[in-house]
């Protein structure tokens, strides 16, 4: 059976594969994980969410299973993920939940669970709740049920947390911010505003309809065109629950998650902030970012694609700066996980105490052509471990040299196998990605 938790949480279409009766049970079964490893107090919850329609069908379920389970619930209502991460450290919460589809669609929607302190709950403890989805249990009644209770100024102790966080004012700094019409639409350009920056926000209207709708990080087609139109010094471009950012500079050219995280990796080991000089990403991670780490003296390790490995990796190092292609950027000593707005103030903090644009800081990094081509298999294991594969890409690595990268990897949920090539041109990359992709394609 696929697992009911999946890297980032419980996701599908609302109210079709995402019940509000499985909410309900998702959220009571995790009160009573959590009370029978200890129950001798009193728990509380804390419950946020992005702005889509379907999130206030699914707060409502989510709060009646952990109160019904006999836990009190605090709601903050509509909130970036890392800020309802950082508010369960910050309140005391014993446990957070984040209801949420991220970037996908505004038909879908997710639960992401969080443990205490704001971090991301265990492989193990995820099966233990999805385990327990229908046990029959005796519920708490009277004074036992659970109660709820609006904390208003939750966006203000978010903000807050952020400023604290990033003490470099960014004043002369005009920057457009396309909010995806998602969770970040008040804090991020509160955020920004209070920082010192000059504003302009694009898509900071939710109506719980239009979020991700053709806007933010994954359509950055209008923010690129909002900064030649407002003469920006950069745009930045969150996704629905703000966990991640993308930015362009005042040309319109696209500054990916790789090239944030070299401009961030450089800065932080001027600092002093750089933990034993280590940067964590994944293994899609453009070359270019490994030339560049190697030239500055940063050490970079790398992990499996997805956050929830790279904040493993963090964690179990004590480092302090990891993330991803896509803008997943985390900050251990400031975040439990990806922040959007931390990640843009912390950038645009980087603009401000060097006086250098976006564009001349990106060039810290040069990225390398990236080819990747999906191969349908009869068997991805069996094709990524054939002898003639494994020579195949032994022989393109030789001719690419240093100056070039392959990787395979067989799809975690599909018979395919990705192909991906990185080299100095277009041109080599592809030719030398479809050379291999027919070599994996004719295993049987």
């Amino acid at each position: 059976m696929s697992r009911l938790f999946g890297t980032d949480g419980v996701r599908g279409l609302a109210n079709s594969d995402l019940t509000p009766e499985l909410a309900l049970s998702v959220a009571a079964a995790a009160a009573r994980v959590l009370y029978d490893r200890d129950d001798s107090r009193r728990r509380v919850a804390l419950v946020g969410r992005d702005p889509r329609a379907s999130g206030e069908m699914l707060e409502a379920a989510v709060t009646a299973g952990l109160t019904s389970a006999g836990m009190d619930v605090l709601r903050v209502g509509v909130l970036p993920t890392p800020a309802v991460a950082y508010l369960v450290g910050e309140l005391g919460a014993d446990i957070g939940v984040m209801i949420s589809a991220s970037h996908n669609p505004m038909p879908d929607n997710g639960i992401k669970l969080f443990a205490a302190g704001g971090h991301k709950l265990p492989d193990a403890v995820e099966d233990e709740i999805a385990a327990r989805l229908h046990e029959d249990v005796q519920r708490p009644t009277g004074s036992h049920v659970g109660r709820v209770r609006d904390v208003p100024d939750s966006v203000q102790r978010y903000v807050d947390h952020l400023l604290v966080a990033t003490p470099q004012r960014l004043d002369g700094i005009r920057v457009v911010v396309d909010c995806a019409n998602g969770a970040a639409s008040g804090a991020g350009p509160e955020a920004y505003r209070r920082a010192g920056a000059d504003v302009v926000a694009l898509h900071a209207d939710p109506d719980g309809l239009n979020i991700n709708d053709g806007v933010g990080s994954t359509h950055l087609d209008k923010v690129r065109a909002a900064v030649l139109e407002h003469g920006a010094d950069l745009g930045i471009a969150h996704d629905g629950d703000a966990d991640r950012c993308l930015a362009v500079d005042a040309a319109g050219e696209v500054v990916d998650g790789d090239q944030i995280l070299a401009i961030l990796a450089v800065a932080m080991k001027e600092t002093g902030e750089l933990a034993d000089e280590t940067l964590v990403a994944t293994v899609m991670s453009n070359l270019g970012l490994h030339l560049a780490m190697r030239d500055h003296g940063v050490k970079l390790r790398t992990t499996k694609v997805g956050d929830r490995y790279v904040l493993e990796e963090l964690r179990a190092g004590g480092f302090s700066l990891g993330g991803e292609q896509s803008g997943h950027v985390v900050l251990p000593g400031h975040a439990t996980t990806g922040d959007g707005v931390l990640t843009a103030l912390r950038l645009m903090g980087r603009m401000a105490a060097t006086g250098e644009t976006l564009a001349a800081l990106a060039t810290t990094m040069v990225r390398l052509p990236q080819v990747l081509v999906n191969v349908k298999v009869v068997d991805r294991s069996l094709a990524v471990a054939a002898p003639e594969v494994s020579e195949a890409v032994a022989a393109a690595e030789a001719e690419l040299g240093e100056q070039g990268r392959v990787l395979l990897r067989p799809s975690g949920t599909e018979q395919l196998v990705r192909v991906m090539v990185e080299a100095p041109s277009e041109e080599v990359a592809d030719a030398t990605a479809r050379r291999l992709a027919e070599v994996v394609a004719a295993i049987r």
